[in-house]
């Protein structure tokens, strides 16, 4: 294709969600089907030392998960994208500034519950890219019997701890319901995750 004034990318977000840094576009107007875009970030601390993403150039889709591209997590960073069509490329158009630590937005855990004779033992797994696994996630997780208000609340769990409950005394339905926690400079935490609900000490 010749040289055609391809139009920027438009709607450039950076998100911090459900652990992953994610920047989002839209395609330019009477942008090609088969344009291309190629990402770069900067961080606050380097200013117009715009870093290559190497699993972002030239990529078909609108998005680009930049989690693992990061060096630093406690520095804020912007992204940018340029749409590319054979010869021709657009300006690059900039995001704004996100910090993952202090911008992230936290996915509920998802519970894995064993139970035996006398106990349930709770896990909960995070849905993390591997970069952040060694960041210190917690977890709260809540007890309570189907249909009541009473919760009883097991919190600031490390990630990888198991909780384990004596069912001994509980007859019955019970629930669990867990949420990520995230200590950085104030508490984040997510919304509590579905309900799973097991059946206690039922004869019969």
């Amino acid at each position: 294709p010749g040289h055609v004034q391809l139009l920027p990318p438009q709607n450039v977000t950076l998100l911090s969600k459900d652990f992953a840094m994610i920047l989002t576009w839209a395609p330019g107007e009477g942008s090609p089907p088969d344009a291309t875009y190629t990402v770069r970030y900067e961080s606050q601390d380097r200013l117009d030392k715009w870093k290559k993403v190497s699993h972002c150039k030239n990529i078909p889709r609108t998005f680009c998960n930049l989690t693992c591209a990061l060096s630093n997590f406690y520095v804020k960073v912007r992204a940018r994208v340029k749409a590319v069509w054979g010869r021709s490329q657009s300006p690059w158009v900039k995001s704004q500034f996100k910090g993952y630590y202090s911008d992230v937005e936290l996915a509920p855990p998802v519970l894995n519950l064993n139970v035996e004779e006398n106990f349930i033992h709770v896990s909960a797994s995070f849905p993390l890219p591997t970069c952040v696994e060694n960041l210190t996630w917690k977890y709260d997780l809540n007890l309570w019997e189907a249909g009541s208000e009473d919760k009883k609340k097991y919190e600031g769990h490390f990630r990888k701890d198991t909780v384990t409950i004596n069912t001994t005394a509980l007859r019955g339905n019970y629930c669990l319901s867990a949420r990520a926690l995230y200590e950085s400079i104030n508490l984040k935490h997510s919304e509590f995750s579905q309900p799973v609900c097991v059946l206690l000490n039922h004869k019969g």
